[in-house]
């Protein structure tokens, strides 16, 4: 059976680029949490921005989805739901708002765990969640063509309940002998999603106990930059660190440190997302169409609407279409190019 020990693998793991990672997020950390504490009143369209985003695209990437409307009322709690899609998405919500509201009190324990993941499945009727996979399951790829290609075959059925028991016993132990729990936190989600204890939702599981690790360990950003979305848009740098960590997993042999290069790099972006979120919605006080005007004046190069809403998911479409009738009405951005791939610069002058 798989055996873990997190108290000596991760001494392995301090090389220069993962120190420097390391050290970008504890600095971010200490200056956000700090503003997040004094500010936290302030934040209110940000933590609903975030919920919306994470519940999105961690389904998302499972090819669980529904309508952008349907999706907002789900998640804020104003309509009940239809199809199986919509069942799972509002369970992720749920799931997502228990570790928002209660981390503290959620230890890393297999036997919450399976709450939690009963929880994400409580709209589905109860044969569908709360328990371990009954079956051995295997990581496949489908191609276009149709044809499977299988990636990993993960700890047998009937090893899962101890393997899961060994997995957070060593989770525990690393936490309470002083490892940064940054290191520690991806290698357990690699191994957690090595073993895919579940019959279904082993990814999304993975996601949100990403949330409640990070938040346990007082790394709060993911309520209010969604760390799913960071995920989903780059979700093939995701897969390829996935697999290349994944390598020789089962003898014990794998390298960490693709996958810990990437989760660090994923919490790091969302640092700096709430960075400059903070800077536009709060400390400028400005006004949408202003933090349009804003954020074209200060972008390097051209910049697509896309990008735009990306970057602004809080202001609608239609007042970001009339914000940029008015900028070339003004003359104060051109208009580059045309029909999908149409995209802005700013027009000179001062930035």
């Amino acid at each position: 059976m798989r055996q873990f020990d997190y108290k000596e693998s991760w001494k392995k793991l301090l090389t220069p680029k993962i120190v420097t990672l390391l050290t970008s997020i504890h600095e971010y950390k200490g200056e956000q949490n700090l503003f997040i504490e004094s500010n936290s009143d302030k934040l209110t369209d940000l933590l609903e921005i975030a919920k919306i985003q994470s519940t999105e695209a961690s389904n998302k990437i499972e090819g669980i989805s529904t309508t952008q409307e349907r999706i907002r009322k789900l998640v804020l709690d104003k309509t009940m739901p239809k199809s199986r899609s919509e069942k799972e998405i509002a369970g992720y919500r749920d799931v997502l708002s228990t570790i928002h509201n209660n981390h503290e009190f959620i230890p890393v324990n297999p036997s919450y765990f399976l709450q939690l993941h009963g929880d994400l499945y409580k709209f589905n009727g109860p044969s569908f969640g709360g328990k371990y996979k009954s079956v051995n399951n295997v990581i496949s790829e489908i191609h276009a063509d149709g044809s499977e290609t299988i990636r990993f075959k993960p700890i047998e059925a009937w090893a899962t309940p101890d393997t899961m028991i060994n997995l957070c016993e060593a989770y525990n132990n690393a936490i309470n002998d002083c490892v940064d729990p940054l290191i520690v936190m991806p290698m357990f989600i690699l191994d957690f999603l090595c073993i895919h204890p579940f019959n279904d939702g082993n990814g999304r599981m993975s996601r949100l106990l990403t949330l409640l690790l990070l938040y346990k360990s007082g790394y709060i950003v993911g309520k209010y930059i969604s760390i799913e979305k960071l995920i989903e848009i780059s979700k093939d740098s995701y897969y390829d660190a996935l697999q290349e960590s994944s390598l020789n997993w089962h003898d014990g042999n794998n390298d960490y440190a693709p996958f810990v290069e990437y989760y660090l790099g994923v919490v790091i972006a969302a640092y700096r997302e709430f960075s400059t979120r903070v800077q536009t919605l709060i400390e400028a006080g400005l006004s949408k169409p202003d933090r349009i005007r804003e954020l074209i004046k200060n972008h390097i190069g051209k910049i697509t609407k896309a990008e735009i809403v990306e970057k602004c998911p809080d202001i609608s479409d239609t007042t970001i279409s009339r914000t940029l009738s008015e900028l070339l009405k003004n003359n104060e951005i051109v208009k580059v190019s045309g029909g999908r791939f149409t995209s802005y610069v700013w027009n000179g002058g001062e930035r």
